[in-house]
């Protein structure tokens, strides 16, 4: 009953949120923090969450349980700079790329995303990297430019397995309690 509760209140306070930013295409039970700058036109599938200070330019898809963190921003792109004569301020746009980030792919804090590229599912990117080309699915990156550093799963049978989790109905959430809560039971076995 308590995590009905809970949920029953994520989607509310989500769809508050998701209507002051005029948000058509974000699912509801996506979390997107209020201080997040979101293009009207971003698509967000279900249990998606977009830390605060975020920015995603127009053109972005992000798939289902897709977690950007703090600052994340998805821009670029999106002025001509090699007219010769022309000050780049008023050399106009070129056409615009959409952005592709698939299911379960995890950006970390301050990291940029490059218009035009597609992250894989369940590929992470780390923290302050700078995302110029495609990510593979379920490949770890990092660095300026982002270059491959690992592979999140290591075994072929575990990528088979998550990928037919990933296409299967929705997983039952489970948030992770706070910060400091201390969890009745866990830390009375360790060391046992």
């Amino acid at each position: 009953m308590k995590r009905e509760l809970r949920l029953r209140l994520r989607r509310i306070r989500n769809r508050i949120h998701r209507l002051g930013k005029r948000l058509r295409y974000v699912d509801s039970t996506t979390y997107v923090h209020r201080s997040t700058r979101v293009a009207r036109d971003v698509t967000i599938g279900e249990f998606g969450f977009v830390g605060p200070g975020s920015q995603i330019d127009p053109g972005v898809e992000l798939g289902r349980y897709v977690m950007l963190a703090s600052h994340v921003a998805i821009v670029g792109d999106d002025h001509n700079f090699d007219i010769v004569g022309v000050p780049i301020q008023f050399a106009g746009r070129p056409k615009q790329q959409r952005t592709f980030i698939e299911d379960d792919v995890w950006v970390g804090y301050r990291a940029i995303v490059r218009r035009g590229v597609r992250i894989g599912r369940g590929a992470i990117v780390a923290a302050n990297s700078v995302v110029t080309k495609d990510v593979q699915p379920y490949e770890i990156v990092a660095g300026i430019p982002a270059r491959h550093v690992a592979w999140r799963f290591a075994d072929p049978a575990q990528v088979a397995r998550h990928d037919e989790m990933l296409r299967s109905a929705l997983v039952e959430p489970s948030f992770a309690p706070p910060l400091g809560v201390h969890l009745t039971g866990v830390h009375d076995t360790v060391g046992d």
